[in-house]
């Protein structure tokens, strides 16, 4: 007779709740909710989303604005969707890390709260970038163990 440890059992239990569809589908939701809120934050106070693009010397700060609104979105709807979910993911990884390195400059801040916060906010950005590239590693070795090899 084997014996079938506490962990084991537990995860045999866990395993179809959160391998579920709709389980994938809320945390792909959750991980691109910044990619989806930011933008229609930025549509509805479109002056306050170029004065953003100027602050970080994003000039024409209006195609800036505009380029950012339809590039989170497009990404995020082609992650939720399935659609190239591994470019997708890889895209907004390499657009976070970038405006990361823009947004989170805590080594230019005097040591203090703001520049605690920037800290932060620096390292929770690349943690974000990761699980996108998470995203586009699992999107890649399902299909590989499936047996679905397909081109991008």
């Amino acid at each position: 007779m084997t014996t079938i440890s506490k962990e084991t059992r537990g995860a045999a239990y866990a395993r179809p709740l959160l391998t579920s569809p709709p389980i994938r589908f809320l945390a792909l939701l959750a991980l691109c909710s910044a990619y989806i809120q930011g933008p229609l934050m930025k549509i509805y106070d479109f002056e306050g989303a170029i004065a953003e693009m100027n602050h970080f010397g994003l000039t024409p700060a209006p195609l800036f604005a505009v380029g950012v609104i339809v590039f989170e979105l497009a990404m995020s709807a082609l992650i939720l969707l399935g659609i190239f979910r591994k470019v997708a993911a890889l895209c907004l990884a390499v657009f976070t890390v970038a405006a990361t390195f823009l947004a989170f400059r805590f080594w230019e801040l005097p040591s203090g709260m703001e520049r605690m916060m920037a800290t932060n906010g620096f390292f929770e950005h690349l943690g974000l970038a990761g699980g996108f590239v998470l995203v586009a590693w699992h999107d890649l070795h399902e299909r590989t163990v499936s047996g679905k090899v397909r081109a991008l």
